[in-house]
Formats: structure tokens, C-alpha cells, sequence
């Protein structure tokens, strides 16, 4: 029997149970297998069930319908399809696909359908609930005005995130994306992290886990995990799954941190589905549904009557190219982005953050009107150096100018102090404003 938990249909008398158990059980047939999916018939079931097929050794596997038309429905299997043929029996289970949830799960590493994979032992799992939550409803979410402690200097002072905000880390590979949401899991103020790596590499879930987020970050997070070699389903699902996770520690009132690696990786699971199954190809490939996916699931993080899932989505942009499609589509939905730069990156900028092109559509609601000056000025001074770079480089810049320029030419290696912060320092908010004062303060009147 699969391993699968399932959240059977509610069965209101014990009337209705003895109905149940007296009824013929339907066993369908599979009709075909093609790529990735599961042609069935005879099953009557809908989208979003689970059904199981029956190999010839008397094991199941687990599959998920996605599509129906006429008398077949098409699923794909929630594990490897090496031995599927025609001919072969398969259960409706009337169920869908369940995610566990509670504080049992703190410090826990789960696969991507929600089982445990660190070798501890079974779940302590207050319930295993129904993957596919909604959204609170827009006038029942509270405003987010109050910012959230990310730990990160830059970030928290020139970026500044509200409890309840969703925000992207756009970039391209190998630019310290991983590196900078294990800095937030270990400095957060939110009471929980829970952390999705949809897609990531197998060789470096071991690396993220005890060197960069720890046993301190791993002791107050749940981690998701769907490597690139699972079923695109999986790899879907696992997104699901952890954002279930985050809205059931929601409910009960408390902070949360939703950092998922990579929003684009559930893009492309999408894509592999929605291509399987014969949608139309439309924006690169990616399918319609892809895109209204996209907003289904990001929605469902923010605010509720009570409690907050701080999202944080890293988007894998294609060649650095920040407009292609899906990165477009992210930040339409998202409440602000944040870029890294592959030149700070080269140059041994960490944390490699653009704070010029990065920006907190809610930065104005949860800060104060001086710790909007601190940032504005510091904006400004990195703003005119930039500006006046191609002079500085050939040295035809006169000193004097422009006030800003010599501010940020005078105190350039103060500046890069500040926006730079080792991997393993944690930088506190009121220190971080603190600094940043300090750091204006120095640079005198700009004007």
C-alpha cells in the first residue's frame, strides 16, 4: 500500500457507513501510458483525486487525476512509472492529497507529498488536512503595518518587509539565493520558518541544511524538499504542501516565513504537466494554467483575521533576463521584489543585493517617516555614484561637482560596510537603523 495520507470524503451516520462497506467496490483499468501520463477509465473520478494503480508484484502507486474528458480521466503517478501498462487495475480512493500539519513538524525535513525523509521517526502531526487551501478573503485579511525582522542589514533598513508582505529574490543561478534565505530562516523574528527547495539539486539539500541554515535554523523551520529528479507533479505538490504547512501555523495566530526555492521550478513542473495532458503552448512554452497557478498559490500567503505567511519566492530569472515570462508574471502578483546582482556577486558582494533596483511596495506603511529619510539619503548617494560611474572610472569627475557624488566617493568603503553582512551574522533591526543613522550622519549635509 502506498504510504500516502488521504483525507477521505466525511461520512455523516453510521447508516451511511454500513451503506459504504456494502457496496461493490469499482476497480477501473488502465488504458494506456504516454510520457508522463496515465490514460484510465472506469474509475469516475474527478480532478484532484488520488487514485491507486495495481502493479503486477501487488504494490500500488499513487497517482493524481489532472485531467478528464469523456468516459478517461488522465493522471500521473506520484512516483516513478518503470512497470505501467495497459491493462492494469486501478481504485478511486474518493481522496485528495493531504499535507500534515502542527508543531510537530518543527525541525522536521519532509519529502515533497509531505512524509518524513530525515530519519527520525514518525510525524507528530496535529492532522493531515487537504492541500489545496484558499485564500483568506480580501476584506477579512488584515493591513500589513508592521514590519518583519528579516536579519538582513540591507533588507531590513533600504528593502523593509511587513509581516504579511510577499516578496521575490529575482536572479539568475550561482547568485546567492539559497545562501540569503538560510541568512532570514536564522534571523528572523517570525516564530516559524517553513522552507520549500522545489527543484533543487540533490547533491546540495544536504549542504543547505547543516551549513547554511543549522541546527539553529532547522530547530524553528520545516523543510520541504522535491529534488529535480522527482515527477513534476511532486515537484508541483511539494509547493502545496508547504504552504499548507504555513497557513495551519497561521490559523493558530503566529508569524510565519515562507521562503520557497524556486517559484520558477513549480513554473516548469506546471509546464510538464499542462504540455502532457494537451494544453496549447502560449508564452515559452508554459501553458495558460501555468500563469493562473501562479496566482492560486501565491495568494493563499499574506495576512488572515489573525497571524501572517510572510512569502518569499525566489524566481530563477532566464539568462539574467528579468522580463521573461514568468519573472514578469511574479512580480505583477507579488507586494515587491528584491534583485541580486551578478556583478556584486563577482566581486564579493554578499549579500549581492541591488538595493537600487530592488524595491517594498509596503515600505512606506511600516516605517517610520525619519527611517524613510535615513533610507532615501543613502538611496540618493548610491544613486548619483552610480549615475557618475563611467566618469569616476576614466577619471574625468571634478571633485565638487555634485554634493552626493563625493559624498558616496568619500565614504564608498563605509557605504559597503554597511550593505555588506557575513553569512553567519545576524544583524538586529534597531542596531541596523541604528548604523544607518550613523552612517547618514557622517556624510553631513548633501545639498
Amino acid at each position: 500500500m502506498s504510504a500516502l495520507s488521504f483525507a477521505p470524503h466525511a461520512v455523516t451516520s453510521a447508516w451511511d457507513r454500513a451503506l459504504g462497506a456494502s457496496a461493490p467496490e469499482v476497480v477501473g483499468t488502465v488504458r494506456g501510458v504516454v510520457g508522463l501520463t496515465v490514460e484510465i477509465a472506469g474509475t469516475g473520478s474527478a480532478v484532484g483525486d488520488l487514485v491507486e494503480i495495481d502493479l503486477e508484484d501487488g504494490t500500488r502507486v499513487p497517482a493524481e487525476v489532472v485531467a478528464a474528458q469523456g468516459p478517461s480521466a488522465r493522471c500521473m503517478p506520484l512516483g516513478p512509472t518503470h512497470g505501467l501498462r495497459a491493462g492494469m487495475r486501478v481504485r478511486p480512493t474518493g481522496a485528495e492529497l493531504t499535507a500534515p500539519v502542527g508543531h510537530g513538524l518543527l525541525g522536521r525535513v519532509l519529502d515533497g507529498l509531505g512524509r518524513p525523509i530525515d530519519g527520525k521517526g514518525p510525524l507528530r502531526a496535529d492532522a493531515y488536512v487537504g492541500v489545496n487551501g484558499t485564500a483568506p478573503h480580501p476584506l477579512e485579511r488584515a493591513r500589513v503595518d508592521a514590519p518583519l525582522d528579516l536579519g538582513v542589514r540591507v533588507l531590513d533598513t533600504l528593502v523593509t518587509v511587513g509581516r504579511g508582505q510577499r516578496m521575490g529574490l529575482f536572479a539568475g543561478s550561482g547568485v546567492g539565493k539559497s545562501s540569503l534565505l538560510s541568512m532570514v530562516a536564522r534571523g528572523t523574528d517570525a516564530e516559524v520558518s517553513v522552507i520549500a527547495l522545489v527543484g533543487e539539486r540533490g547533491r546540495e539539500v544536504r549542504e543547505f541544511l547543516e551549513d547554511d541554515l543549522g541546527p539553529e535554523g532547522l530547530a524553528r523551520s520545516v523543510v520541504v524538499v522535491a529534488t529535480s529528479d522527482e515527477p513534476p507533479l511532486v515537484r508541483l505538490r511539494s509547493a502545496f504542501v508547504a504552504t499548507r504547512i504555513a497557513e495551519h501555523f497561521r490559523d493558530g495566530g503566529s508569524d510565519v516565513v515562507l521562503m520557497m526555492d524556486s517559484l520558477t521550478r513549480v513554473a516548469m513542473a506546471q509546464r510538464e504537466i499542462g504540455l502532457s495532458v494537451g494544453e496549447p503552448p502560449a508564452t515559452r512554452g508554459y501553458p495558460p494554467s501555468t500563469f493562473a497557478l501562479l496566482a492560486q498559490l501565491l495568494e493563499r500567503a499574506g495576512t488572515a483575521s489573525s497571524g501572517s505567511v510572510t512569502g518569499i519566492y525566489t524566481v530563477l530569472v532566464d539568462g539574467d533576463d528579468h522580463n521573461e515570462p514568468i519573472a514578469d508574471a511574479a512580480r505583477s502578483i507579488l507586494d515587491g521584489h528584491v534583485v541580486l546582482d551578478r556583478r556584486l556577486a563577482v566581486q564579493g558582494h554578499f549579500p549581492s543585493v541591488d538595493a537600487l533596483g530592488s524595491i517594498s511596495r509596503v515600505a512606506s506603511r511600516v516605517t517610520t517617516r525619519e527611517q524613510r529619510d535615513l533610507a532615501t539619503r543613502l538611496r540618493s548617494v548610491m544613486a548619483a555614484r552610480r549615475q557618475a560611474q563611467d566618469l569616476l572610472d576614466v577619471g574625468a569627475y571634478v571633485p565638487g561637482s555634485n554634493p552626493l557624488v563625493d559624498a558616496a566617493v568619500t565614504h564608498r568603503q563605509a557605504i559597503d560596510a554597511f550593505l555588506q553582512q557575513d553569512l553567519a551574522d545576524a544583524a538586529g533591526s534597531h542596531d541596523s537603523w541604528q548604523r544607518l543613522a550613523a552612517l547618514v550622519a557622517a556624510m553631513g549635509p548633501l545639498s
